[in-house]
């Protein structure tokens, strides 16, 4: 019996279709979201720039149970392609272990949806599909970085017109603890008054999870300088690209010396990586390494650090009891606090040694 092939390409855009009409959903019913599907639409113009690039031809090939010798060529064949599409990835388009492990994961996940919604008989070659991962360090403010930010008027009054209002989302968003995709997506509708409180409340888009929480003054008067500023407007904040809104962070940083020697180490097949900056030294600064991302953290680690228990810190960052992405920040708090009791220990110590004891 002849085994029937069919180009791959046009099946993966099927994949993406069905998705994005709801055909394919989550495990449990749900639509699954646009970040995702657009990470499908990445994978697809990856493979096709590989097999551009690589003269590489990648078709599905449907063999019955009954044709061993069919199902381990097929299995040694995408064996080869693994290997040189992980290699294209790592060595041509120079991505991280983290990048690739995404790649990966999509190329699985549609494998299973031909095989358990298409019913294509393709065997489990793609379980052998192995998706690599890396931990990158946690870099957030520390409480006095973040107090410094909020009180020193002196500071603020020296940043341009633009970094203030970029400084006034960055302390938002180091605060209340949101997905960056979430803070920028806030209304005035989600701020909700009880009395003289004010509280926000807003639905993940990643996780559909509710999060309500208190805001304290310095926040509700941010809220109301940008209601000031666009009396009309719908959203809170200004619809920034994230590169841009990056880019006046870091300056912000700067402008406010935290300048000190941060190194970023990325990982690729495993080995690490250090990520040079473009500031005259090279070497990454804490100022450098300011992004969208540290707001979440500053939030979540300010408040284990000081003391909120974590049922409530998870109940305010929306992550599950199990999470392992919130026990790194867990671990990163009690880091930073065991380094200052460290310092203490030898303040101690060396004050007791040069008082001989009296």
């Amino acid at each position: 019996m002849k085994k029937s092939e069919i180009e791959l390409l046009p099946l993966f855009k099927e994949f993406i279709r069905d998705t994005r009409t709801g055909s394919r959903v989550k495990m449990n019913g749900e639509k699954i979201r646009s970040q995702t599907i657009r990470n499908y639409e990445e994978v697809l113009k990856l493979l096709k720039k590989f097999c551009f690039e690589k003269n590489f031809q990648l078709r599905i090939c449907l063999v019955g149970k009954g044709y061993s010798q069919y199902s381990i060529r097929e299995k040694n064949r995408w064996s080869r392609f693994y290997f040189c599409f992980c290699n294209y990835l790592y060595d041509e388009r120079d991505c991280f272990d983290n990048y690739v492990g995404l790649v990966v994961r999509v190329l699985k996940a549609f494998f299973r949806y031909l095989q358990k919604e298409r019913l294509f008989q393709i065997g489990e070659f793609y379980e052998k599909f192995h998706a690599p991962a890396e931990e990158i360090d946690v870099i957030a403010l520390s409480p006095s970085q973040l107090r410094f930010l909020i009180k020193d008027h002196a500071f603020e009054s020296k940043l341009s017109a633009r970094l203030q209002l970029m400084k006034d989302v960055f302390i938002f968003g180091c605060t209340v603890a949101l997905r960056s995709s979430d803070l920028f997506r806030v209304t005035y509708r989600d701020i909700k008054k009880n009395g003289k409180r004010s509280y926000l409340m807003v639905k993940s888009r990643k996780t559909g999870i509710i999060t309500s929480i208190r805001l304290p003054e310095y926040l509700v008067q941010i809220v109301e300088k940008f209601k000031a500023r666009s009396p009309a407007a719908n959203y809170i904040f200004p619809r920034a690209s994230r590169e841009r809104f990056n880019v006046n962070i870091k300056r912000i940083g700067e402008l406010a010396g935290w300048c000190t020697p941060a190194p970023k180490i990325r990982y690729q097949r495993g080995r690490p990586v250090e990520q040079l900056s473009t500031n005259d030294a090279g070497q990454m600064r804490f100022c450098d390494r300011l992004s969208t991302h540290v707001m979440r953290k500053t939030a979540i680690t300010t408040m284990l650090m000081l003391g909120m228990p974590e049922m409530l810190v998870r109940k305010i960052s929306g992550h599950s009891p199990n999470s392992k992405e919130f026990y790194r920040y867990v671990n990163f708090a009690q880091g930073i606090m065991d380094t200052e009791i460290d310092k203490m220990y030898r303040k101690l110590l060396g004050s007791n040694s040069n008082k001989s004891g009296n």
